[in-house]
C-alpha cells in the first residue's frame, strides 16, 4: 500500500507531536511525581463529623479520614501520602 504525500506529511507531524508530548511530559511532570512517599505518623483524633475524622499532622496539611468510627481525643497510627489531604488508619 503506497501512501500518499499529504498522508506521508500527516504521519511525520503526528509522530512529532506525539514525541514532543512525551519529551515535556518527561520534563515539565516527570512521571515519579505521581508516585508519592508513604508517611506513618500517629496523630490525635480532633473532630469526628459522622463518619468523617480530621487530624493535624507535622506537614500542617490537615488530613481527612473517611468511614471513621473514632472519637474526638483518640490516638491513632495514620498512612499518608506527602502533601495530600487525606489518611488511613494503619490497623496494630
Amino acid at each position: 500500500m503506497e501512501l500518499s504525500s499529504s498522508q506521508k506529511t500527516s504521519l511525520v507531524f503526528v509522530g512529532a507531536f506525539l514525541t514532543a508530548g512525551v519529551v515535556l511530559s518527561t520534563m515539565v511532570f516527570p512521571f515519579w511525581n505521581l508516585i508519592r512517599e508513604d508517611i506513618y505518623e500517629e496523630v490525635t483524633i480532633l473532630t469526628n463529623n459522622d463518619g468523617t475524622c480530621y487530624v493535624e499532622t507535622i506537614d500542617t496539611i490537615p488530613k481527612i479520614i473517611e468511614d471513621c468510627t473514632l472519637k474526638s481525643g483518640d490516638i491513632i497510627t495514620i498512612k499518608f501520602g506527602e502533601g495530600l489531604a487525606w489518611a488511613t488508619i494503619i490497623e496494630p
